[in-house]
């Protein structure tokens, strides 16, 4: 499938869905974003659906302009996952001990760790720039000084909502049955404060007084409050890639204590809440993927589904119309008040059969019944990434 184009917008605004079929309250918002002045253009992701600040699934290109509320607040949220060489026979029958133990080794929900992450303690993690990292905590917003112990104890913990770890099975094809870890998680309570502190001032910066909405107010290129915020942003980007490196490798590491005869293939990682610097049409364009992973040629990323339907690996087909990006799930079709609204705890239960996880009321906002059909949405975004592995869980741990 292309693209479509959602007419009356200054700067163009492609949609890889049916622009019609775009909830009301997500038209606008995109409308909003194409009306901005320091916009090049805007791609829409087949998972779209309103948000916070800006919508999700979108992509959006500025020109020496950053918004920080369509960065959103979980600066640098994103996956991780790896294969293994176990398969689905070396798993046991009873799951139940393999989610409780992920759910003792991993911080979940609000929990921190009771001692910072020490990475010399951990195997197979990446042992450089440590140091430095956290010597540039100290360069961050004055006013979240005080929050350094509480980043340091939630390093490595996954946080709520629709963060999860799982172990998953490939389906199909010459690995069918061959078992993935995955994750999906961000910069945990360290960048949802840097962000309402940027997202404060921005919108009270004399050139943002006019926007359409306020929570697309922007910073300027050769400002001082932009040369803050990205400062900022790139280290939050890097704490959820840490975050996320930690657990993994706390993840692999319980498995070889269950399974000692288990080997990995190369981990991939990728965000998709973040900005970065990139070229489009021969101009330097500052790029947000709200919701949306990179696919450059080449690329290989990760598009989950809900908690009962299944992932994809995917590699990217460059596609530069999209910016080259893609969806980064499936997107939700109903909001969580609506799912709770709509759904009982028998209901997530039939629709997770088969799946070891939880199945009480405090997930049911995350019921597969409030998402897309993530099959459709892949079906959408032919063009812009191959399937590599297509995946279905069979153990889901949520905060």
């Amino acid at each position: 499938m292309g693209f479509n184009v959602l007419a009356g917008t200054r700067a163009p605004v492609r949609v890889w869905t049916d622009p019609y079929g775009i909830e009301p309250q997500a038209a606008r918002q995109l409308r909003n974003i194409g009306a901005l002045p320091w916009v090049q253009g805007v791609a829409v992701m087949p998972d779209v659906h309103f948000g916070k600040g800006a919508t999700v699934g979108s992509v959006i290109a500025m020109r020496q302009a950053i918004s920080p509320a369509a960065v959103g607040v979980d600066i640098g949220c994103g996956m991780s996952a790896v294969r293994t060489s176990l398969t689905a026979a070396d798993l046991p029958d009873d799951l139940a001990g393999l989610r409780r133990a992920i759910e003792d080794a991993i911080p979940v929900g609000f929990a921190q760790r009771d001692n910072p992450v020490d990475p010399r303690r951990v195997r197979g993690l990446e042992q450089r720039g440590w140091d430095d990292f956290w010597r540039r905590f100290a360069d961050l917003d004055r006013r979240v000084t005080q929050l350094e112990t509480r980043a340091r104890r939630q390093l490595g913990t996954l946080g709520g909502g629709n963060h999860f770890i799982e172990v998953c099975l490939e389906q199909g094809g010459v690995s069918a049955g061959r078992v993935w870890l995955m994750l999906h998680s961000g910069s945990r309570n360290i960048g949802k404060e840097l962000a309402e502190r940027h997202m404060a001032v921005a919108r009270r910066l004399p050139h943002n007084a006019d926007l359409p909405d306020p929570d697309l107010a922007v910073f300027l290129t050769g400002t001082l409050e932009m040369d803050a915020y990205r400062r900022d942003l790139w280290w939050a980007q890097e704490y959820a890639r840490r975050n996320r490196a930690v657990m993994l490798a706390v993840l692999m590491n319980l498995m070889r204590e269950r399974f000692p005869q288990v080997g990995y293939d190369e981990p991939i990682s990728c965000h998709h809440n973040y900005v970065a610097e990139e070229h489009y049409e021969g101009v330097d364009v500052l790029v947000t993927r709200k919701g949306a992973i990179r696919a450059g040629r080449g690329d290989l990323g990760i598009i989950p589904g809900s908690m009962g339907t299944g992932s994809y690996i995917v590699r990217g087909k460059g596609n530069e119309w999209a910016y080259c990006s893609a969806s980064h799930g499936a997107g939700r079709r109903m909001s969580r008040a609506q799912a709770k609204r709509t759904y009982s705890t028998a209901d997530l239960a039939a629709q997770t059969s088969g799946v070891e996880c939880r199945k009480d009321a405090g997930v049911i906002d995350e019921i597969p019944g409030a998402y897309k059909d993530i099959t459709e949405v892949m079906a959408q975004q032919a063009d812009l990434v191959e399937v590599v592995a297509h995946l279905k869980q069979v153990v889901c741990v949520k905060g």
